[in-house]
């Protein structure tokens, strides 16, 4: 298949408008000079025009009229006004030109003007590439029938309006010049401040940095761009922290699961082991597989929807099954008895049962690594949810971290000899808000700590 030919034009926005500009100061610059050479033109007939009448009315005033015949009278000057002049009785010729045979070009368009006995005036041809102009002027007089003809070589005339023409031409090239480099002088400066912004923002979306533009002392249209930027980059660091915040989310939920299959590899490799104790290794290593494959399937459709909602949990699920799971999973190799209280076995939650895991989980696993001796996993029914309690008989949450209870990576004590990433308890809120639901922490329990989670009703 063949390519499209590439458009032929300017590739930057630079040479884009300075050819804009070229071409319409190209476009007025030939009205100018096309009205301005017509105004001259014009301009030097009206003089040919005028001294050509003048030459009459010299010519005029050595002519005779008041007797029956027209007389001509001799005068000092008599060559200067006879040179390219005509002088007419009606239709008859009285006197012309010495150069000029009676045949000649200029004595028919003489008599041809002569004849009309008006003041009119025209241009011939009279031997390439010269012109002449004949003017007529009808002698004074109200029994006169006498015309001057009077006739003047336009070639001083036509070098002068070529001289105009091409001084406006020259003209022309020099401003036409001047606009396209000041052109793109000024669009070069004026793109200056948004190859700035296109560097400095391509720097800081590599990094997430927290760098904006801002709208201050900016003109109108860098104010606008700067806003746009500054929303494209706080969404690509939006994007950044998601995926961030994904990636610690998949390593804390994965770690769990990923330990028990380690710790069943280690046990099994110890020794010879039995049949049965072969299979019983292989049943749990199949159940943390089916885990971490859970809660990826969870937590990346999570990522692939944005939010998840009752809608897309289909289902219901069990409560007393799944709490009754985690907690065997979880107090199996601990010594805090997990105890699980449920006031009705039909109790049913609007979630599939891998989210509700992942929902109830992290904070299982919390109240487990802070307890003393036990934990109570407490679930009943209210009109229309499902109200889950996790308690412990721990320390507690101390009050000057609980304005950060429940952000990403923060801890209450990094050094308490507890392992953990201060992810748990951000994600647990998170799914579950992304379903309807909430995880909140109950201060007024004493001692211990008390997480409560609120569900729809399945």
């Amino acid at each position: 298949m063949n390519r499209l030919p590439r458009r032929w034009g300017p590739r930057t926005l630079r040479g884009r408008l300075s050819l804009v500009a070229l071409t319409t100061a190209a476009l007025l610059m030939t009205v100018l000079t096309v009205a301005f050479t017509t105004v001259m033109n014009r301009h030097l007939q009206h003089q040919a025009d005028d001294e050509l009448r003048t030459r009459a009315a010299a010519v005029a005033t050595t002519i005779d009229t008041s007797g029956p015949r027209m007389r001509i009278l001799e005068t000092v000057n008599d060559r200067l006004l006879d040179a390219n002049v005509w002088i007419y009785s009606g239709a008859r010729l009285l006197e012309k030109p010495p150069t000029a045979a009676a045949d000649s070009t200029l004595t028919r368009a003489a008599d041809r003007l002569a004849t009309r006995g008006k003041r009119l005036c025209t241009t011939i041809e009279a031997h390439n590439p010269h012109f002449v102009r004949l003017c007529s002027a009808p002698l004074p007089g109200d029994r006169s029938t006498g015309t001057v003809v009077t006739a003047l070589d336009l070639t001083p005339y036509r070098n002068s309006a070529d001289t105009l023409l091409l001084g406006s031409l020259l003209l022309d090239a020099v401003m036409l010049a001047s606009t396209y480099g000041l052109t793109r002088l000024a669009v070069g400066r004026a793109l200056r401040p948004v190859r700035t912004m296109t560097d400095q923002a391509t720097q800081w979306s590599a990094v997430g940095s927290d760098e904006r533009f801002g709208a201050e002392d900016q003109p109108a249209e860098l104010a606008r761009l700067g806003a746009s930027l500054d929303a494209l980059l706080d969404r690509i660091r939006s994007v950044l922290r998601h995926e961030q915040q994904l990636t610690g989310e998949l390593s804390h939920e994965l770690r769990t699961p990923l330990t028990r299959i380690i710790v069943e590899l280690d046990w099994w490799r110890a020794r010879q082991r039995s049949a049965a104790e072969t299979r019983a290794t292989h049943e749990v290593i199949a159940e943390a597989a089916e885990s971490m494959r859970a809660i990826c399937d969870t937590l990346l459709d999570d990522a692939r929807e944005g939010s998840l909602n009752a809608s897309t949990a289909p289902g219901a699920t069990a409560v007393e099954p799944v709490l009754r799971r985690l907690a065997g999973h979880l107090g199996a190799d601990e010594p805090t008895s997990v105890v699980v209280e449920v006031a009705d076995p039909a109790l049913r939650a609007g979630v599939a049962p891998a989210l509700l895991e992942r929902i109830v989980s992290p904070l299982l696993v919390n109240a487990v690594r802070y307890a003393r001796c036990a934990v109570v996993l407490s679930a009943r029914p209210i009109p229309g949810r499902v109200h889950i309690d996790v308690t412990d008989d721990g320390p507690g949450v101390p009050d000057a971290f609980l304005g950060d209870l429940f952000q990403p990576g923060r801890r209450a004590d990094p050094g308490d000899g507890h392992d953990g990433a201060g992810l748990g308890l951000p994600l647990a809120r998170r799914l579950a808000r992304a379903v309807g639901g909430e995880v909140s922490h109950d201060p007024e329990h004493t001692p211990g700590a008390r997480f409560q989670v609120d569900l729809p009703a399945g």
